[in-house]
C-alpha cells in the first residue's frame, strides 16, 4: 500500500480515537444518573483502536499513536522514512477530531471548553486524582512501556494469528482503568496535544511529559521486546533444528 493511502488510513483512526475517547469522556462520563464514568470511557478507548486495528491493520498498521510509530521503528518493524509522514496524519486526525468533539459539546447550553478541561492531560492539580509530576511521569512511561510489549507480542508472527487486536484493545483498556486517575491517561502524544491545544493554558504547558514519557516507554519497549523476542526465536530454531 502506498504511503499517501496508508497515511490516510492513520488519520482517520487517529480521528476514531480522538473522537471515541474523549468524546466518551467529554461528553457521557459525567452525563447525570447515566454518566459511564472512568469504566466507560477506559472502554471507549480500548474499543477505538480494537475496531480500528481491524478496519485499518491491514492497510497502516493502525499505529494510531506517534509512539506506537517510533516503538515500531526501534524494534525493526518500521521504516525510518515512513515515521515523520505517519505522525503528522495521527496529529491531524486528532486535532480534527478535537474540533468535531468541541462542535458537539459546544451544543450543550452553559459549556465551557477550558473549566470542562476537555479530557486534556494533566499532573498537580490538573490530574484526576491530584497526582505529582513525578508519579506522572512513571505512570506514562510505564504504561506505554507495556502497551508496546502488548503489541509487539501480539503482532509477532509467532504469536496466535488474527488476535492481536483484541489483545491490543483490552490492554489499552486496562492501561486507561489504571491510570484516568492520575494523568487523564494518554500513552499517545497525539491524543495528548489535540486536546491540549483547544484547552491551552496549563494544557500546552504540562503537554511536554506526554511526549517525552510515552516516547522514552515506546523506545525501551521496542528494545526489550527485540532482546526477548530474539531469545525465543532463536530457540524455536534450535528446537525445529533438532526435530
Amino acid at each position: 500500500m502506498d504511503l499517501t493511502r496508508r497515511c490516510l488510513a492513520e488519520l482517520i483512526g487517529t480521528f476514531w480515537l480522538v473522537l471515541g475517547g474523549c468524546g466518551s469522556a467529554v461528553l457521557a462520563a459525567g452525563f447525570p444518573e447515566m454518566g459511564i464514568g472512568f469504566a466507560g470511557v477506559s472502554l471507549a478507548f480500548g474499543l477505538t483502536v480494537l475496531t480500528m486495528a481491524f478496519a485499518i491493520g491491514h492497510i497502516s498498521g493502525a499505529h494510531l499513536n506517534p509512539a506506537v510509530t517510533i516503538g515500531l521503528l526501534v524494534s525493526g518493524r518500521f521504516s525510518a522514512k515512513d515515521v515523520i509522514p505517519y505522525i503528522i496524519s495521527q496529529l491531524a486526525g486528532a486535532i480534527i477530531a478535537a474540533f468535531v468533539l468541541w462542535q458537539i459539546a459546544s451544543g450543550q447550553p452553559g459549556f465551557n471548553l477550558v473549566e470542562s478541561g476537555f479530557a486534556a492531560n494533566g499532573y498537580g492539580e490538573h490530574s484526576p486524582g491530584g497526582y505529582s509530576l513525578y508519579a506522572a511521569l512513571i505512570t506514562e512511561l510505564v504504561m506505554t512501556f507495556m502497551f508496546l510489549i502488548i503489541i509487539l507480542g501480539s503482532t509477532d508472527y509467532r504469536a496466535p494469528a488474527h488476535f492481536a487486536p483484541i489483545a491490543i484493545g483490552l490492554g489499552l483498556t486496562l492501561i486507561h482503568l489504571i491510570s484516568i486517575p492520575v494523568t487523564n491517561t494518554s500513552v499517545n502524544p497525539a491524543r495528548s496535544t489535540s486536546q491540549a491545544l483547544f484547552v491551552g493554558g496549563w494544557a500546552i504547558q504540562q503537554l511536554w511529559l506526554f511526549w517525552i514519557a510515552p516516547i522514552v516507554g515506546a523506545i525501551l519497549a521496542g528494545i526489550v521486546y527485540n532482546f526477548v523476542g530474539r531469545e525465543t526465536e532463536l530457540r524455536v530454531r534450535e528446537q525445529l533444528r533438532d526435530e
